[in-house]
């Protein structure tokens, strides 16, 4: 039988029925919904495992229930002025009671509208995200409040399937365990909103300088909108981004019901304020970090969590005056000396457009300095420069203006030091609106006050700005002080029967090596004259070298040595020497106002503290300081010596080298000593009324040279000066009463159990007095010690 042909056995296509559309319809819906059972199947497999496996290992959140969140150091004036912030975290934790109602509306209108109705998870939400994912081909997030609070608590923030399925479970334990409103506490305690601020309390002091119970609904709303993305929307850096967020948070709040429809329209139109983050008003940054420094040797790290409020002893307006002091004296030097040129130079656009945004890029780089704006020049002239701050104002500088800068103008200046368009300069704005032009000194200075009843410490300034050099002259700065520690060694002698009135000679004096310790001395004054006898008293007045040397030499240097250690003195900071007579030692400002306290107190010795008391972050207080005055048992100087120098230190600020002080104080009670060292080194005024004690040292962190005509009286003293205006302000003229067993005669006080020949009356009379010295030969004296 024949074999059947393929071909002719094969139907044809009209032969073959075709199937009806919908049962193919059917058919692929079966095959969708099998791979869909199929894929649900697999997805519950895997989420099953992953939940069989994540569920075990979830961290313990006992922690949530006993919350103790890190809480920084704060650093507070005696009346409550804010004066430094140390830690990781800016927080105020805040119980769920205090936060404002506003403040919460706004959150959950901006996070999780649905946060009271939903258990952890919104499915709602969830579904309203995908939507939008799909409409806008972007990420939209869906995460509650809870499922942040688990985050921020124990999770990463990286996105992966693995933290989202933590994520999910540690909701629902979370609230499995905790009420909404303690969820809600942790939240906004908890959240970063950026600037090292964490939680909503310490963001409106960081953003808007208020307590949160003072919020309104658009600053709210603001601050609502932070957690999204606190870098993006910080009004600060990012205004407009910001002001957008802000606007979708008030229409979420009016959507929800949570404002009506007028504050809906008040709170856009309401324009905030915000707090500028380098204000500090009170300029308290080296009192702070000195206060840190002691309260971390106390506590270690956990100064930094355990939410420790320190109160100082001082005042925030007393520290402000301080400093403002301080920086107007070390400004008014620095007009003084010769300008060391601009700080940069920038090429600018010449399209006008460009500008601002160059001068602002080029100023990112040399910020404002308090009151000195940093500034590029537009235009340079001998009789005017206009140049452009940050803030893209144009001021001019013109006239006086221009006299600190002169060199820098001129067309012989140097490349390095002219001042042309592009140049960064430095710009001070006078109380009438007039602009001078100038430059950040070079030189240092140190302020510091005490009260020396008690030793707290009423203002301290380590310097003329901690961002630009932290280091705290009024502790750490070990210096010369010149004839302001005479005193001190006139304090010894009247224990060895000098008075006021004992006749020294100012003549010239000679002394080897073997008497100086080092190199052969001939000491001179200050003017290179000499003008033969005088009062102990007059010596001083008048800052005399050869008065304090005849002094030293007679009583012998290593007993002034040991009578220095009850002032609070370290004697091997004081070689027994006579150049010891004129300040050639070592002390910090600190150690000067300690040991001029012990004159201005009647001879007690107290010890400075600054930290009046130390409270907890449960307001519980931990540390208290004593505010009792010293007594007896402190007594390390008979108070008829005490008694005694006070009044030779009040004729220094009456007729002698201070004598500006009492004149512009236009009071009687002020007593204290200027100091000017070695080739002007280091100017000092070291003073004090009976209820303040105040120092003031200038001069360069390397020593070198302040000018030929600056000392102690013309550099210092008008800093001491200017803040004592302020302290003494209705504070009645109290001079120090004489004590029992001192009397009055010849114009000086004394001893009263002096006897006859116990007393010193003259010294070194019989040398001879030189003619004065012309003007010529003045100029060219070598003066070793200067008053």
């Amino acid at each position: 039988m024949p074999a059947s042909d393929p071909e002719k056995l094969k139907p044809s296509p009209r032969s073959v029925r075709a199937r009806p559309w919908y049962a193919r319809l059917l058919e692929a819906m079966g095959m969708l919904a099998g791979l869909a059972l199929a894929g649900l199947l697999a997805l519950i497999l895997v989420v099953g495992v992953a939940l069989a496996v994540a569920y075990p290992n979830l961290p313990d959140i006992g922690s949530l229930t006993d919350y103790r969140p890190k809480l920084p150091l704060r650093v507070f004036s005696a009346d409550g002025v804010l004066l430094g912030e140390f830690g990781d975290e800016r927080r105020n934790f805040t119980p769920i009671a205090r936060i404002p109602q506003v403040m919460k509306d706004a959150v959950i209108a901006a996070e999780d509208a649905r946060f009271y109705q939903h258990g952890g998870l919104d499915y709602k939400g969830i579904a309203r995200a995908a939507l939008e994912n799909l409409r806008d081909a972007r990420s939209q997030g869906a995460s509650t409040i809870t499922m942040q609070v688990a985050r921020n608590f124990y999770l990463s923030t990286e996105k992966t399937f693995t933290r989202k399925i933590y994520e999910v479970l540690l909701a629902f334990r979370i609230e499995s365990v905790l009420e909404k409103d303690q969820i809600l506490e942790l939240y906004m305690n908890q959240i970063y909103l950026g600037q090292r601020a964490s939680g909503f309390a310490a963001a409106s002091e960081v953003y808007f300088g208020k307590k949160l119970e003072a919020i309104t609904i658009a600053e709210a709303a603001m601050l609502a909108g932070l957690p999204k993305a606190p870098s993006a929307y910080n009004p600060v850096a990012n205004p407009k981004r910001a002001r957008l967020r802000q606007r979708y948070v008030i229409e979420r709040m009016f959507e929800n019901g949570f404002i009506t429809e007028e504050q809906h329209d008040a709170a856009l139109e309401q324009v905030l304020r915000y707090r500028v983050p380098s204000d500090n008003a009170t300029h308290g940054d080296f009192v702070a970090e000195a206060a840190r420094q002691l309260v971390y040797a106390q506590y270690g790290e956990e100064t930094y969590s355990r939410g420790l409020n320190v109160y100082l002893t001082l005042t925030a307006a007393d520290q402000g005056a301080a400093y403002r002091a301080l920086r107007r004296g070390l400004m008014d030097y620095e007009l003084r000396q010769v300008y060391r040129g601009p700080e940069a130079f920038v090429d600018l656009p010449a399209d006008p457009e460009k500008l601002d945004a160059r001068v602002a890029e080029a100023l990112a780089d040399h910020p404002d300095n308090g009151d000195l704006r940093a500034a590029v020049v537009l235009e340079a002239s001998p009789r005017k420069v206009l140049a452009m701050l940050q803030s893209g104002d144009t001021i001019a500088a013109t006239g006086e203006g221009l006299r600190p800068v002169t060199s820098g103008l001129s067309e012989k200046a140097s490349a390095k030091v002219r001042i042309r368009r592009g140049a960064v300069v430095r710009a001070l704005q006078g109380a009438k609106g007039e602009w001078r032009l100038t430059q950040i000194p070079e030189v240092e200075g140190a302020f510091v006050a005490l009260d020396p009843r008690s030793g707290a410490v009423r203002a301290l300034v380590g310097g003329f700005d901690f961002g630009k050099n932290k280091f705290n002259h009024v502790t750490q700065a070990w210096r010369q002080p010149g004839s302001a520690f005479k005193p001190f060694i006139y304090s010894a002698a009247l224990e060895k029967g000098f008075t006021p009135t004992t006749l020294v000679n100012d003549a010239p004096l000679f002394f080897d090596a073997d008497r100086t310790g080092s190199q052969p001395w001939e000491p001179k004054n200050y003017d290179g004259k000499f003008d033969g006898p005088m009062p102990l008293a007059t010596g001083l007045a008048k800052s005399k070298n050869m008065v304090s040397i005849r002094v030293l030499n007679a009583i012998g240097p290593d007993y002034a040595q040991e009578w220095l250690q009850r002032f609070g003195f370290e004697p091997e900071k004081h070689p027994a020497y006579l150049t010891m007579a004129l300040g050639a030692g070592s002390v910090t400002p600190m150690q000067m106002a300690t040991a001029y306290s012990v004159f201005a107190n009647g001879g007690l010795r107290v010890t400075p503290h600054l930290i009046a008391r130390i409270v907890d972050g449960k307001g519980r207080v931990v540390a208290e300081a004593s505010a009792a005055a010293a007594d007896e048992s402190a007594r390390v100087l008979d108070a008829r010596n005490a008694f005694v120098m006070d009044s030779m230190l009040q004729g220094v600020a009456r007729f002698g080298t201070a004598a500006r002080a009492q004149q512009m104080l236009r009071r009687t009670d002020i007593y204290g000593k200027t100091g000017t060292t070695n080739d002007s080194m280091d100017a000092w005024f070291a003073g004090f009324q009976p209820t303040i004690v105040a120092v003031v040292w200038i001069g360069y962190d390397t020593p070198r040279k302040l000018g030929n005509r600056e000392t102690g009286g013309g550099l210092a003293l008008p800093v001491w000066i200017e803040w004592m205006a302020h302290a003494l302000k209705g504070v009645p003229v109290q001079e120090i009463a004489a004590p029992m067993g001192v009397v009055e005669e010849a114009g000086g006080w004394r001893y009263e159990d002096y006897g006859g020949g116990s007393v010193v009356q003259g010294l070194g009379l019989e040398d001879a007095v030189p003619a004065a010295p012309s003007s010529d030969e003045r100029n060219t004296i070598l003066d070793l010690f200067r008053r």
